[in-house]
């Protein structure tokens, strides 16, 4: 790639496991500065990697990783809206509850509203950025008795992504939207468990399931690797002309182009 990583200032949310910790060792690799967040400190962090302590379903989640990183850096290249998670109960609409509504949106979507507008006033007046949101194929795919108030808080991202592109480009700030499938992560491995203990099967037969249902050509999970591999070429120079796009990683499950 065309870049030279060393003065490039990123954070990632949610980096310490699964598809940010993947983006944050990739990046990292390169030479990156790489912030991530969490709720907690993991017990072993990359060398050269700075952690944020914060909870993303708090309102002053965004302003605070922004004043330390703007503190400590003096700026932000890339923002990787990684944070998220399928927190609710399976089972359909009847089975969801207003804090479960409330708890998806929150962190699926109001967290990297929170982050990118405190970090955003830092872009603007550098004239330059790239900032990445992390959705899901089931924002377009939604499953209703497995997804549906994750799936709506997604799609939400979408489409605030697309406005955000389209508000900003002229400023030269760049908004793009990565959305994998079934990734192989701790979340979805302990997701597919709890499934196949709710049913009373195993493992193997609820991931083979899992997938028949969503419906994978390529037959498998992705790793965590192949999403961050398109994320770090968004995040470069080599992507400079794109913008406002929805990337789908997911192994060919979309039903159409």
């Amino acid at each position: 790639m065309e870049n030279s990583w060393n003065s490039v200032v990123v954070l990632i949310t949610g980096g310490t496991k699964g598809i940010g910790k993947a983006i944050a060792d990739k990046l990292t690799f390169l030479g990156a500065k790489v912030i991530v967040t969490a709720r907690s400190k993991p017990n072993q962090l990359v060398e050269g990697q700075h952690f944020i302590e914060v909870d993303h379903f708090l309102a002053v989640a965004g302003e605070s990783i922004a004043n330390e990183i703007l503190e400590r850096y003096g700026k932000i290249d890339v923002i990787v809206n990684n944070a998220g998670a399928n927190l609710s109960p399976g089972g359909g609409y009847s089975t969801l509850h207003d804090e479960h509504w409330e708890r998806d949106w929150q962190l699926n979507f109001m967290s990297a509203v929170r982050v990118n507008k405190s970090l955003l006033p830092s872009m603007i007046k550098q004239g330059s950025g790239s900032i990445i949101n992390i959705s899901t194929g089931a924002a377009k795919q939604p499953v209703w008795d497995m997804t549906m108030s994750y799936s709506s808080a997604k799609a939400a991202l979408n489409v605030y992504s697309k406005a955000l592109a389209n508000e900003l480009g002229a400023k030269g700030i760049r908004v793009n939207v990565v959305s994998p499938g079934i990734v192989k992560t701790p979340l979805m491995t302990e997701f597919i468990e709890n499934l196949s203990n709710s049913a009373g099967s195993d493992y193997e037969a609820t991931f083979n399931a899992v997938v028949d249902r969503v419906g994978v050509p390529l037959g498998r999970m992705a790793e965590p690797e192949e999403i961050a591999d398109l994320v770090v070429f968004l995040a470069s120079n080599a992507a400079k002309y794109i913008s406002g796009t929805n990337y789908a990683v997911d192994g060919g499950a979309a039903p159409s182009v």
